[in-house]
C-alpha cells in the first residue's frame, strides 16, 4: 500500500507540473483605439500645455504613441489661444498666456487623421478662484519612523463656498509629488468657511532620498482650486492605480474624463497659490 501511495503522489506531481505550464491564449481587442488628452489652463503666467496621444495594444511595450499634426486651441469665448506643436504630440501656447478665475474655457482639437473614426474633439472646464495661502509649516516627528517623518501643514482662511483642491509639494523647486498617485486631492468638507490653522497636506519620509530634507532646504506647497469634475477624475484615477479590494468593490471601469466623442483624459482649468518655508535645524 505504501508503494502504491508513492506512485499516486508522483503521478499527481507530474500532472500538476505539466498543467501549470500549459499555454493559454486570451484574445484581446486591439481595434478600439482612442484619443488620450492631458491638458490644462492655469492662472500661472506661463506656457499652457496640451498633450495628445492614443491608446495602444496591450502588448505594446513602449510609450503610448503621440498624436501629431492636430489643430489645438483654447478659448473663453472672447479670447482664443492657438497652440503650436513644439514636439511630437505636445502642443503649447505662447509664453505669458494665463487663465482668469470665473471664466469657462473650451479646448478644441481637430486631428489631421481620424482616431476611432473622429477628427473633432472638445472639452469644457471652469476656472475657480483660490484663496492665497497665509503660510506653511514643517513639524518633525522623530518617532514616527526609523529616521522620522516631516508633517507639512497649511494655514489659510477657507471660503464658505464648496471647493476642491489639489496639493503639491516641492523641495528646492523640484516637485516631490510628481505623479497622480502622490497628489493629495480633497474637498473642503472638514474646514469649509473656517481657518485651517495647520491642516496637514503631506508627509515626507526623512529616511528616503526622494523626500528627506536638509536644514535650509526650501519646501513649497502649491494649492490648486480644481473644481468637482477634475477632483472626481483624479480620485477615480488614483483608485485605479492603487487597486481595490475585490471583495468590496465592483469591477474596474474606465476613468470618466470630460473630452467629447469617446476620448480619454481631462482638460482642466485651475487657479494656483503657493507658500514656502525653510527647513529648520533638527536632529
Amino acid at each position: 500500500m505504501k508503494s502504491l501511495r508513492y506512485i499516486i503522489i508522483l503521478f499527481l506531481a507530474i500532472t500538476g507540473m505539466y498543467s501549470c505550464t500549459e499555454r493559454i491564449d486570451i484574445p484581446l481587442d486591439d481595434s478600439d483605439v482612442r484619443l488620450v488628452v492631458d491638458g490644462a489652463i492655469t492662472t500661472d503666467t506661463s506656457v499652457q500645455t496640451v498633450i495628445l496621444s492614443s491608446t495602444s495594444s496591450y502588448y505594446y511595450n513602449q510609450l503610448t504613441p503621440r498624436v501629431s499634426g492636430a489643430q489645438v486651441s483654447i478659448t473663453d469665448g472672447s479670447q482664443t489661444f492657438a497652440l503650436s506643436e513644439v514636439e511630437a504630440g505636445k502642443y503649447c501656447t505662447d509664453a505669458g498666456v494665463f487663465g482668469v478665475p470665473g471664466r469657462t474655457y473650451t479646448l478644441n482639437i481637430k486631428l489631421g487623421s481620424p482616431i476611432g473614426g473622429t477628427t473633432d474633439y472638445s472639452a469644457v472646464s471652469t476656472l475657480y478662484p483660490v484663496v492665497p495661502l497665509d503660510s506653511i509649516a514643517l513639524l518633525f516627528h522623530p518617532d514616527w519612523s526609523e529616521k522620522g517623518i516631516w508633517e507639512v501643514k497649511c494655514y489659510v482662511q477657507e471660503p464658505p463656498s464648496v471647493d476642491f483642491y489639489r496639493f503639491l509639494v516641492l523641495r528646492n523647486n523640484v516637485i516631490l509629488t510628481d505623479s497622480i498617485d502622490e497628489w493629495f486631492v480633497t474637498d473642503d468638507k472638514f474646514f469649509n468657511g473656517n481657518y485651517t490653522n495647520g491642516a496637514t497636506v503631506a508627509y515626507l519620509q526623512q529616511g528616503t532620498p526622494q523626500e528627506g530634507l536638509n536644514t535650509g532646504d526650501t519646501v513649497t506647497v502649491e494649492v490648486n482650486s480644481i473644481g468637482k469634475g477634475y477632483a472626481n477624475f483624479l480620485w477615480e484615477a488614483q483608485a485605479e492605480l492603487r487597486g481595490s479590494n475585490p471583495l468590496f468593490s465592483g469591477p474596474p471601469a474606465n476613468v470618466k474624463g470630460n473630452i467629447t466623442n469617446g476620448a480619454v483624459g481631462y482638460f482642466a482649468a485651475y487657479s494656483t497659490t503657493r507658500a514656502y518655508t525653510l527647513t529648520p535645524v533638527f536632529k
